[in-house]
């Protein structure tokens, strides 16, 4: 499997979230943690975020495993 890197922009359309909250819940260790690709530059892995979104519809439809 790939792992493809997205940028904080892309993570944020893909969650609906907006980047302070984003960065609130790496904090509560409840979203997928980053993975530094500069000096002051992060980034996801591409599938964790996909896996997270799918866990919070699994969530709110009563469907968690």
């Amino acid at each position: 499997m790939s792992k493809t890197l997205i940028r904080l922009p892309e993570a944020s359309r893909r969650t609906g979230y907006g980047r302070a909250w984003i960065y609130k819940l790496i904090a509560q260790k409840r979203f997928p943690q980053p993975v530094k690709i500069g000096s002051r530059a992060i980034a996801f892995v591409e599938c964790e975020i996909d896996e997270w979104v799918n866990q919070r519809i699994a969530e709110s439809r009563g469907e968690v495993a």
